[in-house]
């Protein structure tokens, strides 16, 4: 099957980096989310970084304009029907997405792929829940999508070979790597990455040491170009807790126990930065540690 033509369900954070990737590498886009105005905010995230990719000049001013053209709105499950392939984008809960793929798969033509972009969610349980699990596979982009080269890609167990072929196939034309991880709860990155940011919310639980001293100790210790902290608070607390959850709760050993501060800062709403408070408080000129 060639795919043409992609739809995207989650406008929001990583939905809007991938309706980026893929417009500008010259498919054609329809965004769904519960409102247009969500996608219009989407819509005007995307020009912004388009404008600064031309300022860096990565893009012409012309790619810009054609990225742009090629995403279109989509208000409902129907307006998805034409798609080749549909990336599921929406966040981290598993009662959500089965909810989303129960309303999308009577939509969809019967050969076309759908993928879900969950950053630790079993794919093979995910893809039981849809009428077309042999044309059902994990595509998880790294955050921010625009600048990251990584897509971990997952097979659940029924995941044909020609639908695996055809979504690395189509990987590979966004200019992206391609790294395959087994169906093990969060796959790789997160499996390696989420434990190593629980253990410095962990750290500052026992007051070892405070946000800012974590955060420097890594940075210039490890060389790690984002301290743990401010790594969570761009990923968002609640997809960290949502993701430390699945390892929990999936591979059943106490080294993923979720910190208990860090649910409470999910509890009181300070999820990050999109929330503008987190392990640090972005509400003023600079981000201040609120420990």
């Amino acid at each position: 099957m060639t795919i043409d033509k992609i739809g995207i369900i989650g406008a929001g954070q990583m939905g809007n980096g991938i309706a980026h990737v893929v417009a500008l590498a010259g498919y054609d886009v329809a965004l769904n989310d519960l409102s247009k105005d969500r996608v219009e905010a989407a819509l005007a995230t995307i020009n912004g970084n388009l404008s600064r990719q031309v300022g860096a000049q990565k893009i012409s001013e012309e790619d810009m304009k054609s990225a742009l053209a090629r995403i279109t709105y989509a208000e409902d499950m129907d307006a998805l029907s034409e798609c080749d392939l549909v990336i599921e984008a929406a966040v981290e809960d598993e009662d959500i997405k089965r909810k989303i793929f129960a309303e999308l798969c009577p939509a969809l033509k019967p050969e076309a792929v759908i993928a879900t972009n969950t950053s630790s969610i079993s794919i093979t349980r995910l893809a039981a829940s849809t009428d077309r699990p042999e044309r059902f596979i994990g595509m998880h982009f790294m955050n921010p999508v625009p600048v990251m080269e990584l897509v971990e890609m997952i097979r659940g167990i029924a995941t044909e070979d020609v639908t695996f072929s055809e979504a690395r196939e189509f990987v590979k034309s966004l200019g992206k790597t391609v790294a395959v991880a087994e169906d093990f709860p969060a796959f790789m990155v997160n499996r390696i990455l989420l434990p190593m940011i629980n253990e410095a919310v962990y750290t500052l639980y026992e007051g070892v040491g405070n946000v800012e001293a974590i955060d420097t100790a890594m940075k210039l210790g490890a060389r790690h170009p984002m301290g743990p902290l401010e790594l969570a608070d761009f990923i968002g607390l609640d997809t960290c807790l949502s993701v430390m959850q699945v390892l929990y709760e999936g591979l059943a050993d106490s080294k993923y126990r979720p910190c208990p501060l860090l649910v409470k800062y999910v509890e009181a709403g300070w999820l990050g930065r999109k929330t503008s408070r987190g392990f640090y408080d972005y509400r003023g000129d600079a981000p201040i540690p609120t420990r």
